[in-house]
């Protein structure tokens, strides 16, 4: 509380007056008459840098600067937001019944700020005077609750119905803040794995270092792993229709120590369009030997809402490093709504190098249509020079 004193000589006609406003003034600090500073501590008119997911704490003091006693105080604090007020002390206590000179209601209200935008602590006290007469006041406080942190998603559909998360999680506090905690919470229908850790280790480490903190207007990269579960890729009408994939929860501490927490709403992504049929590799070898054949497993489901008589065909290329062996345009039957069947085909290796598996051709009887599938998987061909 600042404390401004009225020096004048006391030899003037109002030297007597400002002396005894100076000595009865609150805020005037004991033994240094004319310091600017007083013993006491003011709520400001501004609390400074308030972010979104911390935790606000105000001290409350309401102090009887008077010369007789106050009877039955009442003190209320609430806190109004653009959409909501929030009752934070005061709603069941009883009134005090007497508050002599020189004495406190002193409280601590903490409250998690969910809301951006201006917040307004409102502090209310009603009181009656020692001749009886009630009278009441409010202070009001405004202070703006800024956005910490800002969240950038994206998403990669691997051809196993995996999904893969990648978050950029920047720093937009004036200050370094200490990342304690990022962690998914996925949705209903998948599994999460983080891929954060350094591996090999009993204890495994943040690939981020061991000062795990975040400077101002910095950025970090957060990736996640999320697989269906059984139950889910049994059915892939239901898998692919699946859009949230979960929540993000961040927790932070500032260089203060104060904690803050955020938890992102549902994440959205792009539902894959597989079209009338999807084709996956199961099973295929990483490393294929020249002139060598190999088998990969294929499997063929049926994403739309009718029943496919499906005839399979296999085209080669000559300038490709990979032949399909084996018949083409067999009749591989009846494949009903969302179910699937799984082929072992058979290939050669011609060239080596990185080689891609392309060249599958899926007729429907019915409608006398053709879905052609390239690129379903990738292979590496060696030639092994001691044969």
């Amino acid at each position: 509380m600042p404390y401004h004193p009225f020096v004048s000589d006391e030899r003037d006609l109002q030297g007597e007056i400002f002396a005894k406003m100076s000595d009865t003034d609150i805020a005037r600090p004991a033994g240094v008459p004319y310091f600017g500073l007083g013993d006491l501590l003011t709520l400001p008119q501004n609390f400074g840098n308030i972010f979104l997911g911390e935790t606000f704490s105000s001290y409350i003091s309401v102090h009887n600067d008077s010369t007789t006693v106050c009877k039955d105080i009442v003190l209320k604090v609430d806190l109004q937001t653009s959409s909501q007020r929030l009752m934070l002390s005061g709603s069941e206590s009883r009134p005090l019944m007497e508050l002599p000179p020189d004495y406190s209601i002193d409280d601590v209200i903490h409250h998690e700020v969910k809301e951006l935008g201006t917040h307004i602590l409102v502090c209310a006290v009603s009181y009656t005077t020692s001749q009886g007469e009630k009278n009441a006041f409010r202070k009001f406080f405004k202070f703006q609750v800024l956005k910490p942190l800002d969240v950038k998603t994206k998403f990669y559909n691997a051809e196993s119905d995996e999904v893969y998360l990648e978050a950029q999680i920047q720093n937009i506090t004036p200050q370094p803040i200490y990342m304690e905690h990022v962690s998914l919470d996925p949705s209903t229908q998948y599994n999460a794995k983080e891929l954060n850790n350094l591996d090999g280790k009993e204890c495994p480490d943040l690939v981020f270092g061991k000062v795990n903190y975040l400077n101002p207007m910095d950025t970090r990269q957060y990736l996640y792993c999320l697989s269906p579960k059984q139950e889910g890729t049994r059915d892939s009408k239901i898998l692919k229709g699946v859009t949230n994939i979960g929540k993000l929860d961040i927790v932070w501490k500032t260089n203060m120590g104060e904690r803050g927490r955020l938890q992102t709403s549902q994440l959205q992504r792009v539902a894959p369009g597989y079209g009338d049929i999807r084709v996956t590799v199961e099973s295929v070898p990483d490393t294929v030997q020249l002139e060598v054949t190999f088998n990969i497993i294929c499997r063929i489901t049926n994403c739309c809402e009718r029943t496919m008589d499906l005839t399979l065909v296999l085209q080669n290329n000559s300038s490709a490093g990979l032949v399909w062996c084996g018949i083409s345009g067999r009749q591989l039957g009846k494949l009903p709504p969302n179910e699937h069947m799984d082929l072992t085909l058979t290939l050669i290796a011609t060239i080596p190098g990185l080689q891609t598996i392309s060249g599958l051709r899926l007729t429907d009887n019915f409608l006398k249509r053709t879905y052609e599938h390239d690129e379903l998987s990738q292979v590496f061909v060696y030639n092994d020079c001691s044969q």
